[in-house]
């Protein structure tokens, strides 16, 4: 048995405000510096300065630059006692200010002589120039992301303070495809995904891969249609409830939202472009809640050409930058291409009918 779409479909503003009823944010955790890319930050750890003290920047001869005023080519400089000899990374030795490169120096036995002057700091790196006292690795509620992770290796940290949402998504012989992109999304979105086949697409088998005990949030993908084989949403229904199916939302109009006891659950359609529209509108909020991510940015653009959207029903538009403007790909129905050439999505509220060319509209980036 399949469960059909109700006459008058949920508008997507109350979807969302049932969906995240109750949803509060997952202990922190600590993870190694790779496991945690991606992460919400949660906390900033203070680092310590780096380097440390004062280490050579290059290979060469550690001298102190006021011993060689006046040194040169032509009037070589004899020092008393051979200079110590550092690679790049070594600390400089008690009393040195400075690196000069190898030619700098002339050695003839134990005897040398210094061919060049040179500045105080010159060929050296200042302790804490790198990485100053007290530095913040990221910012609190946002991502882990590439900066963070080489401050945090450079000075030595080996873990980070993170929130890190477990995720089950139960995919429906079928849409592997599907599945797999939303799972790739997730992992990029610092997620700890789990992946599990129904056995079939029948309502049994399809419950009985229904385990919320380890996750905290899980996804169905596929069979949230009204096909003779899209037994998702009555599947939930018998395990769990079923707060609306039929979204207001185009693409993703046969999304379904629920619960499996509290862990809040999305049927995702298993259409590709149907599935990425609902995790945009509907599983995005849910992440950021379960992460305390703070607002995600928007970029505001002037429209290169109009948008038409229908009245009654909330469509995402997807969105390319051409010549600092956002030129609309897609509204509604979104071809495969699109969404590959897609830079950012745009949710266009039920109540509008479009926007103007040369608007200005806030979109969010497909990639942070």
């Amino acid at each position: 048995m399949t469960q059909r779409l109700p006459p008058s479909l949920t508008p997507l503003d109350a979807a969302l405000v049932a969906l995240l009823r109750d949803v509060e944010p997952v202990a922190p955790v600590q993870l190694p510096l790779a496991e945690a890319a991606g992460c919400i930050a949660a906390g900033a750890p203070l680092l310590a300065a780096y380097p440390p003290h004062d280490i050579a920047a290059a290979d060469g001869w550690a001298l102190r630059a006021n011993d060689l005023v006046g040194a040169s080519a032509y009037s070589p400089l004899p020092l008393a006692a051979a200079p110590a000899w550092v690679d790049a990374g070594d600390a400089m030795p008690a009393g040195c200010d400075c690196v000069l490169d190898t030619d700098a120096v002339e050695m003839s036995g134990p005897l040398a002589q210094v061919l060049a002057e040179a500045l105080p700091g010159q060929g050296v790196r200042r302790a804490g120039s790198d990485i100053p006292v007290r530095t913040p690795v990221g910012a609190e509620g946002y991502p882990v992301g590439p900066a963070a992770l080489l401050l945090a290796g450079v000075a030595g940290a080996d873990r980070l303070t993170v929130r890190r949402p477990r995720l089950r998504i139960v995919n429906l012989p079928g849409g592997t495809t599907t599945s797999r992109m939303i799972a790739g999304i997730a992992h990029a979105a610092g997620l700890d995904v789990k992946r599990h086949e129904a056995a079939a697409r029948d309502e049994a088998s399809i419950a009985d891969a229904l385990d919320a005990s380890a996750c905290d949030l899980l996804l169905i993908v596929g069979g949230s249609g009204v096909g003779r084989r899209d037994a998702a949403v009555t599947a939930l229904a018998q395990r769990g409830d079923v707060i609306a199916h039929g979204i207001a939302l185009q693409p993703g109009r046969t999304a379904a939202i629920g619960r499996l006891r509290k862990v809040p659950v999305v049927v995702l359609p298993g259409s590709p472009d149907h599935a990425l529209a609902a995790w945009l509108a509907l599983v995005l909020p849910l992440i950021d809640r379960l992460s305390a991510r703070r607002a995600r940015g928007q970029v505001g653009l002037p429209l290169a050409r109009k948008i038409a959207s229908s009245v009654g029903i909330a469509e995402i538009a997807l969105l390319a930058e051409e010549h600092r403007a956002w030129m609309p790909l897609a509204v509604g129905e979104w071809p495969f291409h699109a969404i590959a050439g897609a830079d950012a999505w745009l949710v266009i509220p039920a109540s509008d009918e479009g926007f103007a060319a040369g608007a200005s509209v806030d979109a969010y980036l497909m990639r942070e």
